[in-house]
C-alpha cells in the first residue's frame, strides 16, 4: 500500500457493478417473490380476515367513487378522496371492482406489495455489494413494526408506496452505471408514481445522493446531482402541495397543530429516538401513542437533542474513514424528516408518532445492523459461523413471531381499539370509536360508558357527543340524546351527521317537523349525504306520504347508498302508492343485497299475493319463517294464503305453530287470540263440511305486522 494511503475499511464498493440482466429478467425472481409471499402472508395471517378499521371504509370503499366517474373525480377533483393520492386510490377503485367488500382481496394486496418490496431491497443491497442483504431483506419483512403497515389495509400506500420506491431506486442504479435514457426515464417515472401513492417518497433523491456519496466518497456535480435535479423539484413541489392539502381539506390546522420552532425541534428529535428504540426493541407497539406534551420550558427534553446531535458529530468526525454510520443516519433521519412535526399531518391530533411512519426509513438502521452481523459472522471461525447464523435464525424467528402476535391486533376495529386502550389508557380517540363499534352490535351501554370516558378525557370532543347521543337512543333516551347532540352541534356547528342523528332523536320524541328541519340541514351542509336522505324518506313514509318517500330513496341509491334497507323501505313506499310491479323489484333487490333478509322475504309475499301470485307468496313467506322463526307477520300472511289456495290443513298448522311461538316468546294475549280464532276456523270448517253456511276469518286476528 502506497505510504500516506489510509485503508478502506466500509463495506462498500467503489462502483458498483451491472449484473448480465436486468433484474426484472432474471429466472428466480417469480419463485422469489412467491416465498417471500408466503412466509409473509404466515406471519401476517391474523390479520387477513380483519374487518375494516378506523377509516379503511372512507379509504377504499367510498360509495360515491366506485363507478368509472368515481374513478375520474379521484384523480380531477380535490377532496374526493381524504388525502390527494389518486395512484392509490386508484388502484382501491381496481380492487374494489375484483372483490368488492371482501376484505381478504385488499389484506393480499398488501402481503403482495410488501413481498416485492422486500425482494427489491434485497436486488438493491446484492446490488451495492453489501454484507448481509438477505438477512436485511429478511429483517425487513418480518419486523413488528412493519405490522402496521402491512396489516392495516389504509396503509397499503405504504406498501404501494414502497414498491414504487424501491423499484425506482434500484432503476436509478443501474442507470448510474449504464446512463441509458430508458433506464433514467423508468426510474423517473416509478417516483413520480410513487408520489402519487405516498408522499414520503420525496425523500428518494436525497437518499440516492447519500448512497452515491457512500459509494465514492464525494459527489460530482454533473454526474451524480444534475440527473437529480427534476427529482428534487418533483420532490418540491408534490411536498408543498401535500402540506397545504392536508391543511385546507383534511384538517391539520388549529391550535393542536400550532408549534413554535422550538417545539418543532424538540419534538422531532425525540421522535427519531423513539422510532430508533421501536427498531432495535419493538414492544408495546400499539395503534395510536399517548401525544407527547411538547414544552421548551422543560430541560430534561433537550437531552433529545443533545443525543442526536452528540450521534451526528461522532459520525461525521469517523467519515472520512467510516462513512457508513453517517450515511444511514442521514438515510433514517432523513427520510423520517417530512413527519417529524415541521410540516403538520392529521393524525398528529392523537399523536406525534406512527410505527408506520418509518417503513422506508428502517432500512436506515436495519441495514447497518445486518451489515454488521454479516461481517461479524464472517470472521469467526468456520466452525462457530454456523452457530452465528444459528442465532440470525433465531432473531428472525423472535421478529416473526412478535409480528404474528402484533397481527392478531388488526383481526377488527374492536380488537384494535381494545388492544390500543390497553396500552394506551388515556387515548381518547381510542375511547370514542370502540364505542362506536360497540353500538353497532348493541352492546349500547358499553358505548356510553366509553363515550364518557373519552368526554372526561378531551372535554370539547363534538364526535364523543355525537356518539353518546347515539348510543342513548339506541337505549330509547331520546331526551338524553337530544342534549348531546345539541352539545356536538354547539362544539362543531358544520357535522352534517350530528344534524342526522339530532333528527333521529326527535322523531323518537315525536318532533317529527323539527326533525325534517336537521335532516334539510345537514343536506345544506352535504348535498351528497345519501344517509339524510334515506332518513327523509323514512320520515315521509312515517308521515304517510309515500311519493315524497320514494323521491329521496331514489335520490339516497344515486347518492351510492344502496343497501337492503334502502332497496327494502323504497319497496314499501312503491307498494303504499300502488306500484307493485315496482316494489316487486325493489324487494328482489334488496334480496339479492341480503338474503336473510327475512322481512323482505314477508313483504315481497304480501305483494305477489295481492296480485294473485299465492304460489310465489307463499315459498317467500315459508323463507321468511325459516329465517326468523318468530316473526308474526309471516305466519299471519301464509295462514292466509293457505286459505286462499284452499289448504285448510296447512293453514291450521301454521296458525298452530305461530301460537306455539306466541306462547315461547311470553305473548300469552296474542296466543290466546290466535287459540280462539283455530277454535272458530275449526268451526267454520266443520260447517263448510256440513254444507252449513259459516265462511272462514279471511285473517287469523292478533297477528302483528
Amino acid at each position: 500500500m502506497p505510504k500516506g494511503k489510509k485503508q478502506n475499511r466500509d463495506f462498500r464498493p467503489v462502483v458498483s457493478p451491472i449484473p448480465a440482466k436486468p433484474f426484472y429478467l432474471q429466472w428466480y425472481a417469480p419463485a422469489a417473490i412467491v416465498a417471500i409471499s408466503v412466509i409473509v402472508g404466515l406471519v401476517y395471517s391474523p390479520a387477513l380476515r380483519g374487518s375494516y378499521v378506523w377509516d379503511d371504509d372512507a379509504n377504499v370503499v367510498s360509495p360515491g367513487l366506485q363507478s368509472w366517474s368515481g374513478l375520474w373525480r379521484i384523480w380531477t377533483q380535490w377532496g374526493a378522496v381524504q388525502t390527494y393520492y389518486p395512484l392509490l386510490h386508484s388502484a382501491f377503485w381496481i380492487e374494489h371492482k375484483l372483490w368488492g367488500d371482501n376484505t381478504l382481496g385488499y389484506h393480499l394486496a398488501n402481503v403482495l406489495f410488501h413481498s416485492i418490496s422486500v425482494y427489491l431491497v434485497y436486488l438493491i443491497l446484492r446490488r451495492l455489494q453489501i454484507p448481509g442483504a438477505l438477512l436485511a431483506a429478511a429483517i425487513f419483512a418480518v419486523h413488528p413494526v412493519m405490522v402496521e403497515s402491512v396489516a392495516w389495509i389504509t396503509e397499503q400506500k405504504n406498501t404501494l408506496s414502497g414498491m414504487l420506491y424501491f423499484g425506482s431506486m434500484l432503476a436509478y442504479l443501474h442507470f448510474d452505471a449504464s446512463r441509458r435514457k430508458s433506464t433514467y426515464a423508468l426510474a423517473l417515472a416509478l417516483f413520480v408514481l410513487s408520489l402519487l401513492s405516498k408522499t414520503i417518497t420525496v425523500s428518494l433523491p436525497a437518499a440516492l445522493l447519500v448512497i452515491l456519496w457512500w459509494q465514492r466518497g464525494k459527489l460530482a456535480w454533473r454526474r451524480e446531482v444534475v440527473p437529480l435535479l427534476p427529482w428534487f423539484a418533483c420532490s418540491l413541489l408534490w411536498g408543498a402541495f401535500t402540506a397545504w392539502y392536508e391543511r385546507v381539506y383534511v384538517g391539520a390546522q388549529g391550535t393542536e397543530f400550532t408549534l413554535n420552532l422550538a417545539q418543532k425541534c424538540l419534538l422531532s428529535c425525540r421522535a427519531v429516538w423513539f422510532y430508533a428504540g421501536k427498531m432495535f426493541w419493538p414492544t408495546k407497539l400499539t395503534f395510536i401513542y399517548p401525544r407527547w406534551e411538547i414544552d421548551p420550558g422543560q430541560a430534561w427534553q433537550y437531552l433529545y437533542v443533545v443525543g442526536l446531535l452528540l450521534v451526528l458529530a461522532g459520525a461525521w468526525l469517523v467519515h472520512r474513514r467510516w462513512r457508513s454510520p453517517l450515511a444511514a443516519l442521514l438515510f433514517f433521519v432523513g427520510t423520517l424528516f417530512p413527519l417529524l412535526g415541521f410540516f403538520g399531518t392529521y393524525i398528529f391530533l392523537y399523536t406525534f408518532v406512527c410505527d408506520h411512519f418509518q417503513y422506508l426509513a428502517s432500512l436506515g438502521i436495519i441495514v447497518p445492523v445486518s451489515a454488521g452481523i454479516a461481517l461479524a459472522v464472517r470472521r469467526l471461525p468456520p466452525t462457530a459461523q454456523h452457530v452465528g447464523q444459528a442465532l440470525c435464525l433465531v432473531l428472525l424467528g423472535a421478529m416473526a413471531w412478535l409480528s404474528w402476535q402484533q397481527s392478531h391486533m388488526y383481526a377488527s376495529a374492536i380488537t384494535l381499539y381494545q388492544t390500543t386502550l390497553e396500552r394506551n389508557p388515556n387515548c381518547w380517540m381510542a375511547h370514542n370509536n370502540l364505542a362506536a363499534e360497540l353500538d353497532q352490535i348493541g352492546r349500547s351501554q358499553e358505548a356510553v360508558e366509553h363515550c364518557q370516558t373519552a368526554l372526561l378525557l378531551k372535554p370539547n370532543y363534538a364526535e364523543a357527543h355525537n356518539n353518546l347521543g347515539d348510543a342513548l337512543l339506541n337505549l330509547k333516551r331520546p331526551q338524553e340524546a337530544i342534549e348531546h347532540f345539541h352539545q356536538a352541534l354547539l362544539l362543531r356547528p358544520n357535522f352534517p351527521s350530528a344534524e342526522t342523528n339530532l333528527g333521529n332523536a326527535l322523531m323518537d320524541a315525536g318532533q317529527v317537523s323539527d326533525a325534517i328541519q336537521h335532516y334539510q340541514q345537514a343536506l345544506h351542509l352535504d348535498p351528497a349525504y345519501a344517509l339524510a336522505e334515506y332518513n327523509l324518506g323514512n320520515t315521509y313514509l312515517h308521515l304517510d306520504q309515500p311519493q315524497k318517500a320514494i323521491e329521496h330513496y331514489r335520490q339516497a341509491l344515486r347518492l351510492n347508498l344502496d343497501n337492503a334497507e334502502v332497496r327494502y323501505n323504497l319497496g314499501i313506499a312503491l307498494g303504499q302508492s300502488g306500484r307493485s310491479a315496482e316494489a316487486i323489484d325493489e324487494f328482489s333487490h334488496a334480496l339479492q343485497l341480503n338474503p336473510s333478509f327475512a322481512q323482505a322475504h314477508n313483504n315481497l309475499g304480501a305483494t305477489l299475493a295481492d296480485l294473485g301470485r299465492t304460489d310465489e307468496a307463499i315459498e317467500h313467506y315459508q323463507e321468511a319463517l325459516r329465517l326468523e322463526p318468530g316473526n308474526q307477520g309471516a305466519y299471519k300472511n301464509l295462514t292466509n294464503a293457505y286459505i286462499k289456495a284452499n289448504r285448510s290443513d296447512d293453514a291450521l298448522a301454521t296458525a298452530r305453530k305461530a301460537m306455539q311461538q306466541a306462547q315461547a316468546q311470553g305473548q300469552t294475549a296474542l296466543a290466546q287470540q290466535i287459540d280462539n280464532w283455530l277454535i272458530k276456523y275449526q268451526a267454520s270448517e266443520q260447517g263448510s263440511q256440513k254444507n252449513v253456511s259459516s265462511a272462514p276469518s279471511p285473517t287469523p286476528p292478533g297477528y302483528s305486522q
